[in-house]
């Protein structure tokens, strides 16, 4: 004997057996091949720089496929004689981010919340226009200004310098995700009797926290990978970070890569380590403002 389903249980039970049919439909293995082979191809750079770092000395093109005789050797040599620039890059990316986020971060809450009439569109193509100047135009400026001031070769000169570009993207980058924020939300701060200074650190820059984290970490990939204003601004060797020394590396062991590429390496670990670590705060961080203006 037969028992025929209610109507209304197998209106219910067929749209899932069509996401079951969805789940069951085959994956094209052609897709997650050319994905495969288009990552590799753009990863191999970072592979052959590996594998000629922990080679012995000789030269890069007669290196074989695959590390064989490895050897830690190209590092110690690297970290002998560029550690101090490893060092003088940190201090720089790292007094970039603090001194753009000092500056960029109210002028963007001032910006989003605050009304400047005609001024505030004025003010923000001004901002986008500074993005647009050739480095090299900035770079030979500062260079006849810090002669003046006598900031040449001094680490406060390069904070100065990579801080013109990461201040101009903070402002725009967080100013979009701060104007997201309700006002009524900072409203109900100022009739529990919070003022500006109070509204803006209690409740801006808490929910502010993607925008914060990804405008500090492109200003310090900026900043750990300038290398005009580094060779523009230092005259000296007292002075170099990661960037001008790599390039006066190349010029000295050019017979010998290993140590070259475990520069390289090291160079690239801070910047590799940063990525990963705030990966998720960065893809919150730009598409916040877009999301919830």
């Amino acid at each position: 004997m037969s028992t025929a389903v209610p109507a209304p249980v197998a209106e219910r039970s067929a749209p899932r057996r069509r996401d079951h049919a969805r789940d069951r439909a085959p994956r094209r293995p052609g897709h997650t091949i050319l994905g495969i082979l288009i990552l590799a191809f753009m990863l191999f750079p970072l592979y052959w720089m590996v594998n000629v770092s922990l080679q012995p000395a000789g030269n890069a093109v007669a290196t074989p496929w695959f590390p064989v005789d490895l050897t830690l050797r190209g590092y110690s040599t690297a970290i002998a004689e560029q550690g101090g620039n490893l060092v003088t890059s940190l201090v720089i990316s790292l007094g970039s981010v603090v001194f753009s986020l000092l500056i960029a971060t109210p002028a963007a809450y001032a910006m989003a919340h605050f009304k400047f009439g005609r001024w505030a569109t004025a003010i923000l193509f001004g901002i986008l226009i500074t993005q647009m100047v050739p480095g090299i135009v900035v770079a030979n400026a500062l260079y006849s200004a810090y002669t003046d001031l006598g900031l040449l070769n001094t680490v406060g000169g390069l904070i100065l310098a990579d801080s013109a570009a990461g201040i101009p993207f903070s402002i725009i980058l967080m100013r979009a995700f701060m104007g997201g924020i309700p006002s009524s939300i900072i409203e109900a701060a100022y009739v529990d009797g919070a003022g500006h200074v109070r509204a803006f650190f209690s409740i801006v820059l808490p929910m502010s926290r993607n925008a914060l984290i990804t405008s500090g970490l492109f200003t310090f990939l900026f900043a750990w990978g300038d290398f005009l204003f580094a060779l523009t601004l230092t005259t000296t060797e007292d002075l170099r970070p990661i960037t001008l020394g790599l390039y006066t590396y190349v010029g000295s062991f050019v017979a010998d890569w290993s140590p070259i590429m475990a520069t390289a390496v090291l160079s690239s670990l801070p910047a590799i380590a940063l990525l990963v670590l705030a990966q998720r705060y960065v893809a919150a961080g730009v598409t916040g403002g877009a999301v919830k203006s």
